[in-house]
């Protein structure tokens, strides 16, 4: 007989081993400086050293930051001549946005409830008030 145990975690609805898939992403961008270099990135590639004076940080910071980055699969690296060029990977966002999109509909239902419950409330109060 094989005991399967399910550890939950959260709101004890989605798996451990759900929300550990996302872990090194969500680890990578909880650093303030590595979301502010995620941000720039957004504009479009960057070499090492354009990052490290938009963000006015030391070179080697940023060189930290984003193997970090890296090894979370957000960023990629091109080597061009002397330079090291970063870009977002859009297929690491994409699985960040499919994960989150669980949680979405998660809160979509909770607003639905919430609409149902005020709903009846408004009922309650109308019969309350034709009665009187």
């Amino acid at each position: 007989m094989v005991l399967i145990l399910t550890i939950y975690s959260l709101t004890r609805i989605f798996p451990l081993w759900y929300i550990q898939g996302m872990l090194p992403t969500l680890s990578a961008l909880a650093e303030p400086n590595r979301l502010r270099i995620i941000e720039l990135l957004r504009e479009g590639p960057r070499p090492v050293g354009e990052i490290a004076a938009r963000l006015q940080l030391r070179q080697p910071q940023v060189s930290k930051h984003l193997r970090v980055l890296s090894d979370a699969g957000l960023v990629e690296v091109h080597p061009s001549a002397q330079q090291r060029i970063y870009r977002l990977r859009t297929e690491a966002f994409q699985a960040f946005d499919a994960w989150l999109e669980s949680y979405r509909s998660l809160k979509e239902a909770s607003y639905d409830r919430l609409e149902e419950h005020l709903q009846a409330l408004q009922a309650k109060e109308k019969s309350h008030g034709r009665k009187k």
